[in-house]
């Protein structure tokens, strides 16, 4: 049989098969409390055929807001809106982890409690335009953070992820990639931090190993997934020596035995496919001793290929499943693949969310 549908058991979780839906934002939880809701239950109900579904990033704590619409993990409404999620998706035979998500300075003062800067590792201001209550406005510049402000952060990963068991999720995947807030600590390029928390990698990376003993306090290792990015950075944002910055992360890891390496870089199924860019995934196989999940522009070749060679345990998509909620059964079947209407990414109810059906000879 395909290795690829197989069963596969990743600590006490069981998966149908090796493919995992891949934490993907789409901005439709209730507002103004950030609450999941029917709408959200149904989508990820369409997808639960996949073996892991990694629900969107949501935000630790007010703090931790900046994308207009994405669902929390902080308030007992948010945990009871994510409790008829996980119910349904449990209904369909699915697994579900929820990724907690500090977006750092990927905010604005109009979104935060107070109308405060957002938080980072060191002042910094991202490039481009956020959502906000008066329409959309260019960022500006985020906050160095206090010593006080990051313990006090670290303790509101610790409660989302109590919150996130509480509400029935499978398990909790920390979000430390795509320059987010515990990324920012991790770059040199956007921490200039003079502390402990600054200055090199064993300090830089202090912060994430605070927050993953946090969350450990309340869910077992093996439910706790950890998702990294070496390579696909933002803007202005990058390490000047990504290898042996997250190499060095990585190898520690291993002392943790955490359910997975959850490694995200950007790559096309074409490049993919004719080995035009070279995935730094083999990389951090050769480090890393636990359970890796490859995700970044695959498809059915390459992710057989990725299987086979041993590169990575299970492989997970994104977009592709946005259009194709029964992705695991066009895959397995070789049925062609739907095409996702980007204007509906975001925002816009039902539409471009869960109206994609299913295929049919």
């Amino acid at each position: 049989m395909d290795k690829l549908f197989q069963p596969y058991n990743m600590g006490p979780n069981t998966l149908a098969n090796r493919i995992v839906m891949a934490p993907l934002t789409r901005r439709r939880a209730t507002l103004p409390g950030l609450t999941a809701n029917e709408l959200i239950g149904k989508y990820y109900r369409q997808r639960a055929s996949t073996g892991l579904i990694v629900a969107e990033g949501s935000q630790i704590s007010p703090e931790g807001y900046g994308f207009t619409g994405s669902p929390g993990c902080y308030s007992a409404a948010q945990v009871a809106g994510w409790k008829t999620v996980t119910d349904v998706v449990h209904r369909a035979g699915g697994k579900i982890f929820l990724q907690l998500w500090h977006v750092g300075p990927w905010s604005h003062r109009l979104l935060q409690p107070g109308k405060k800067s957002p938080l980072a590792a060191s002042e910094i201001r991202p490039q481009g335009e956020v959502l906000t209550p008066e329409g959309r406005l260019p960022y500006e510049y985020a906050r160095a953070m206090t010593v006080e402000e990051i313990h006090n952060t670290v303790k509101d990963f610790g409660r989302a992820a109590k919150n996130a068991m509480e509400a029935g999720f499978d398990g909790v995947e920390i979000h430390g990639a795509h320059a987010y807030l515990i990324d920012q600590f991790i770059m040199d390029g956007t921490n200039s931090r003079m502390d402990d928390y600054g200055g090199p990698v064993e300090n830089r990376a202090r912060f994430l190993f605070e927050v993953i003993a946090e969350v450990l306090k309340y869910v077992p290792a093996g439910k706790t997934g950890l998702r990294l990015s070496p390579r696909a950075v933002k803007p202005g944002m990058a390490d000047s020596h990504p290898e042996k910055t997250y190499g060095w992360i990585v190898d520690q890891l291993n002392g943790l035995s955490l359910a997975y390496l959850h490694i995200s870089e950007i790559m096309t199924p074409e490049e993919r496919l004719n080995g035009t860019a070279k995935s730094i995934v083999p990389f951090y196989r050769n480090l890393y001793k636990g359970v890796l999940i490859s995700c970044g522009g695959h498809g059915l070749e390459s992710a057989r290929a990725m299987i086979v060679a041993g590169h990575a345990d299970l492989i997970a998509f994104g977009k592709a499943f946005i259009s194709n909620p029964d992705l695991v059964a066009r895959l397995k079947t070789g049925a062609p693949l739907a095409e996702p209407d980007k204007e509906t990414f975001y925002h816009g109810g039902p539409k471009g969310y869960i109206d994609y059906p299913t295929f049919t000879c």
